[in-house]
């Protein structure tokens, strides 16, 4: 599957859509509503503001559908679903052009309004909803004839999960689930399923085998004795475009919301795993880009300063990286200034410590302001991280946690970040116990994403600063 050029196919249909919307209802306006007599085809090519209106008006609408999470999951769209989503947005979006184009018409009565925001409306959702409901059918019968399958992997191995398994298998009309294997109950030792599929690992190596076998989707199939077994499950989900379906009867177990994904066929229920609405992640990756690119640019004489006195009190780079993991398990470099002699983990990773001797003058001063963390914003600019977000730590010490707090891995479902409540509430952790402890408040960060949370700890982390205290 390429999910690109399929959302690129929505992306173009939706803009020539707009743009051909944006064509009729301007002449709509001339003709109709201002009632001009001279008004022709060469004059329209003439205006200026039309072509303004041909390409900002289709942007425009582009980007509200971006933000509406439209452009996702572009193999798993229905037409039902496609009727919804198309009529609510081009609601809000005609909303927002009366008041920001429409609203300054010189017109002779207020029904005039009404007849041109309808008018507006009509034609942007039904040349929209069109070619919407063309590109979803034939994906949907593309699906059917096998020409599109989602490579599935279930979990569970009991009657449950067979059962399951030869009903999807044996429907008439697909639902493009391709069956890669399975992975048994946590808790079972041995599964007849394995004569009708392979076990293709455990459930502690399910990031590995997502990425192993191209995993599309996960069904869930668990008898209510082994309920038991969830929590664990739950802390290895949460991967990003990965469909997650659960037999009924787990849905209120299973963290996030959930839906049933069929009436009249086999019923499952689809997880959303979704920590926020997909508009706020946009705005925070927007507002995590500016601020880091303005940050960069006003601490540029602190980054000059701070290198001439780190090359002048010791030996080594002014910037240090170091290996940490990030969003989804993927490893990235993590920038800081050197804040320690070169060589300082040659006996292995070693977490600092207010007293630690490996601590160079200039690096004491620089870890107790904070001010050590200052090229994180770098890495805030490449895409690694997040302004606000847990801390990244290095695989060796997740290792460690992952015994004891199997959730942690919950955290990689977001970018890590400069700041955290965790950071805010607990401060810097000098071991795996202390890293332990500071995760709850990592958790409840995650349970509660909100743009107004990040502006929360954004503020009390300055507070913090300010008052030179251990963070």
């Amino acid at each position: 599957m390429n999910h690109k050029k399929q959302t690129r196919k929505y992306i173009i249909s939706d803009f020539i859509t707009a743009a051909i919307t944006w064509f009729l209802f301007f002449n709509f306006r001339k003709i109709v509503i201002e009632n001009a007599q001279s008004y022709s085809l060469v004059s329209l090519l003439k205006n200026v503001y039309f072509y303004y209106g041909i390409v900002i008006v289709p942007v425009f609408w582009i980007t509200l559908y971006y933000l509406n999470g439209y452009y996702r999951f572009v193999y798993r769209k229905k037409i039902p679903n496609e009727i919804s989503k198309t009529f609510k947005t081009t609601l809000i979006g005609v909303v927002i052009l009366f008041f920001s184009l429409l609203l300054d018409d010189i017109v002779d009565s207020y029904k005039t309004y009404y007849i041109s925001s309808a008018v507006l409306f009509g034609l942007q959702f039904t040349l929209t909803l069109l070619p919407r409901i063309i590109l979803t059918r034939l994906t949907i019968l593309k699906i059917r004839n096998h020409q599109i399958f989602f490579n599935t992997l279930i979990i569970g191995g009991s009657s449950e999960a067979i059962d399951l398994f030869t009903e999807l298998t044996n429907k008439k009309i697909t639902d493009g689930n391709k069956f890669i294997g399975f992975i048994n109950n946590p808790s079972a030792k041995v599964s007849t399923f394995e004569t009708l599929l392979p076990c293709v690992g455990t459930i502690d190596k399910l990031p590995e085998i997502i990425k192993k076998y191209a995993v599309d989707e996960i069904i869930i199939a668990i008898p209510e004795k082994d309920y038991s077994d969830i929590p664990e499950i739950t802390s290895w989900l949460g991967f990003p475009d990965i469909t997650v379906k659960a037999i009924p009867g787990l849905n209120h177990i299973l963290k996030g919301t959930s839906k049933l994904t069929n009436i009249l066929g086999t019923p499952l229920i689809e997880v959303s795993n979704e920590l926020m609405p997909f508009w706020q992640f946009a705005l925070k990756s927007f507002i995590d880009y500016t601020i880091g690119i303005f940050s960069i640019i006003v601490l540029s004489p602190l980054f000059l300063l701070f290198a001439i006195c780190i090359k002048a009190t010791s030996k080594g780079p002014v910037l240090f990286q170091q290996e940490r993991i990030g969003k989804n398990g993927k490893p990235f470099f993590l920038y800081k200034f050197r804040s320690m002699y070169i060589d300082a983990e040659r006996n292995g990773p070693n977490l600092s410590k207010p007293d630690d001797n490996r601590t160079t003058p200039f690096g004491k001063f620089l870890r107790k302001t904070k001010l050590d963390e200052i090229p994180n914003f770098i890495n805030v600019v490449k895409g690694n991280m997040s302004i606000v977000g847990p801390r990244p730590e290095r695989q060796y010490y997740i290792d460690q946690i992952v015994k004891i707090a199997p959730q942690y891995l919950q955290l990689q479902k977001i970018k890590p970040g400069i700041t955290s409540l965790g950071q805010v509430k607990f401060g810097y952790a000098e071991n795996v116990e202390q890293m332990t402890k500071r995760l709850r408040y990592d958790l409840l960060y995650l349970q509660n994403m909100s743009l107004n949370t990040d502006l929360l700890v954004i503020y009390y982390t300055l507070i913090l600063l300010l008052k030179s205290r251990h963070v």
